[in-house]
């Protein structure tokens, strides 16, 4: 040992060779060291760089909330999810896959949302969002409260085809109102808005997770009349998520070729998502949404998703966050699983396929 600390090496206290270089970790850094992207991924924000890189997947900010009927502070969600999210290395031990090495995916920053100003705000979302689901790139939304979906749904949808895209949509509630205190865009109507103007037919929208005293019975009618799924927490109950989660995924492509993903995180139970505008008891436990999230990105033809309702502020131990993060995770191997197997890669380095 030397007298200032280290191993005789030139640097002090870490055992390696002093190359004169600086070691700035690269990829593998922490994640509370460096520029807080998502993942520690790229940063891509300019649309022509973007459209000539022409990433699998490109995360996208949301931060909006001013459509929230209770808690606020989801507008801070997209900022928790890339600084306080504990990055839990990039290798998928059940499916194998070394996730980046197969899957390119940059963050593009946020969309602008303005204080006050929701039209404005949903505006700058679904420009952002189409201008990357136009170019094939997959975008996933990290928001924000669910009204993001709106613009975000539709955008995906005017670029895959109006009307041909199903929906997929884990939530405490159904987010089917005409109307909350006087607002066309609450965070509980956003499913409406997205059948009214055809964006996605009823008969392809799939709800999974719904649970306790809302909506009320002439908001299910009107549901029943667009022939929309929903699965209750009682379902998942009695007949177990597996099987929910099969049909779901087979009545929302039925007819369709595309499908968007929608996950708030509300639909887990809040013991392990405290931090969320609405939190309802007796939800999903996070093995469940994980595997069901990873199940329906290794077997539908996923063309956007989003994340929303995370509050940090209402946080514990950023476990909200962490598991909002994981949704992303499940995602990004699920896809890098496709792209190896798309391009007869080796085969899983450990750990079994699902069935």
């Amino acid at each position: 040992m030397t007298d200032d600390g280290g191993t005789g090496n030139g640097q002090p206290g870490s055992g390696q060779p002093d190359d004169g270089q600086p070691d700035d970790g690269g990829p593998d850094a922490p994640s509370y060291e460096g520029l807080a992207t998502f993942c520690g991924l790229p940063w891509v924000t300019d649309p022509a760089e973007l459209a000539r890189r022409r990433p699998r997947v490109a995360v996208v900010g949301a931060p909006y909330d001013i459509a929230t009927t209770h808690r606020p502070g989801a507008r801070f969600g997209p900022r928790a999810l890339r600084a306080d999210a504990y990055h839990p290395g990039t290798y998928h031990l059940d499916l194998g896959v070394e996730i980046f090495d197969w899957l390119d995916v940059v963050d593009a920053g946020d969309a602008h949302c303005p204080h006050g100003q929701p039209e404005r705000s949903h505006r700058n979302i679904r420009a952002k969002v189409f201008e990357i689901a136009r170019h094939g790139i997959m975008p996933l939304v990290i928001g924000g409260d669910h009204s993001i979906t709106w613009p975000a749904a539709s955008a995906v949808a005017e670029a895959v085809g109006w009307g041909e895209l199903g929906l997929l949509h884990f939530d405490a509630h159904a987010d089917t109102a005409d109307i909350i205190d006087g607002n066309l865009a609450s965070h509980g109507t956003p499913m409406r808005r997205l059948i009214e103007s055809g964006a996605v037919r009823g008969r392809n929208f799939v709800q999974v997770g719904l649970r306790g005293y809302w909506p009320p019975p002439d908001v299910f009618a009107w549901m029943r009349e667009q022939e929309m799924t929903w699965h209750p927490m009682d379902e998942i109950w009695d007949r177990g998520s597996r099987a929910v989660i099969a049909d779901a995924i087979a009545r929302a492509l039925d007819g369709c070729d595309a499908l968007y993903l929608s996950v708030d995180i509300d639909v887990l139970d809040p013991g392990f998502a405290p931090g969320t505008g609405t939190p309802e008891p007796g939800g999903m436990n996070p093995a469940d949404l994980l595997r069901a999230v990873r199940r329906i990105a290794l077997e539908v033809p996923l063309v956007g998703a989003d994340i929303v309702e995370v509050a940090p502020a209402y946080d514990h131990a950023d476990v909200t966050v962490n598991n909002a993060h994981r949704v992303a995770m499940e995602i990004f191997a699920a896809l890098a699983h496709r792209a190896r197997a798309d391009a007869g890669g080796p085969p899983p380095g450990a750990g079994p396929l699902p069935a």
